[in-house]
C-alpha cells in the first residue's frame, strides 16, 4: 500500500522533511530515485530535454560507481543530484549507526545536501543523527506526489494520470530511472512532460 498524494498527518507527523514546494507558480519539480541506470536514466535525460525541464535525481552510491559517466551527464546537463545512501538502504530495517554510515559512504560520490531515504523510510532518531553530521546532506526531500512506476501492477499510464491528476504548483513528484520501473517511465514520463508543458508549467531543480 502506498498514497499517491502524500497526506497532511504525515507531512505533519515528519515536518522537518520536505514534501512540496509552497508556491502559487506553475512549476513543478520532477525527481527520479534510485539511479543512475544505464538505460533508463539516458531516457530520462532525453525526455527533459525535450521540454527544457530541469530534474533532481537523488542517487545510490554503488550504482555511482557502476555508471560514473552517467552520473556525470546528469550533472552536465545542468539537473541537480541527491543521496539516496550508498545501498538502498532502509531506514526501519537497520540501526542508526549503519544508516549513517551507508550515507557517509554514498557522501564520499555525491556531493549534495539533498538527501532521500528509500522507501521513505527513516526514524526520528535517524533524523537527529543526519543532523548532527553537518557535513552530510541536511535537507531531507520526501515528495508530494508518487507516480507509481516501482508498482508493476499497474501501466504506464496509470502512471501518467496519478501525477496529471494530484500534482500542482510546487508540487515534488517521484519518478525512478531503474530497470523495474522503465515500462512504465517510458510511458508516463513524455506524457506527465508534455500535459503540464501545454499547461504552461516549468520544471526545475531543488
Amino acid at each position: 500500500m502506498y498514497f499517491i498524494k502524500t497526506p497532511f498527518w504525515l507531512r505533519l507527523i515528519y515536518r522537518s522533511c520536505i514534501w512540496r514546494k509552497f508556491t502559487e507558480d506553475k512549476v513543478l519539480y520532477l525527481t527520479f530515485d534510485d539511479g543512475p541506470h544505464p538505460e533508463a536514466t539516458p531516457f530520462a535525460l532525453e525526455q527533459l530535454a525535450l521540454f527544457n525541464a530541469k530534474a533532481s535525481f537523488f542517487c545510490i552510491g554503488k550504482n555511482v560507481q557502476l555508471f560514473p559517466e552517467i552520473y556525470a551527464a546528469i550533472i552536465t546537463a545542468g539537473h541537480t543530484v541527491g543521496n539516496h545512501t550508498q545501498n538502498h538502504m532502509n531506514g526501519w530495517e537497520n540501526k542508526t549507526d549503519h544508516y549513517i554510515a551507508d550515507i557517509q559512504e554514498a557522501s564520499k560520490l555525491i556531493h549534495s545536501n539533498l538527501f532521500r531515504p528509500p522507501y521513505g523510510r527513516i526514524s526520528f532518531a535517524q533524523i537527529k543523527a543526519l543532523r548532527l553530521h553537518p557535513s552530510l546532506p541536511q535537507q531531507i526531500v520526501m515528495w508530494d506526489v508518487l507516480s507509481g512506476d516501482f508498482d508493476t501492477t499497474i501501466t504506464g499510464e496509470q502512471c501518467a494520470q496519478n501525477v496529471i491528476q494530484h500534482a500542482g504548483p510546487g508540487s515534488i513528484i517521484v519518478f525512478h530511472d531503474s530497470a523495474k520501473a522503465m515500462d512504465r517511465l517510458h510511458i508516463a514520463l513524455p506524457k506527465v512532460l508534455a500535459h503540464f508543458s501545454k499547461l504552461g508549467y516549468q520544471f526545475k531543480v531543488l
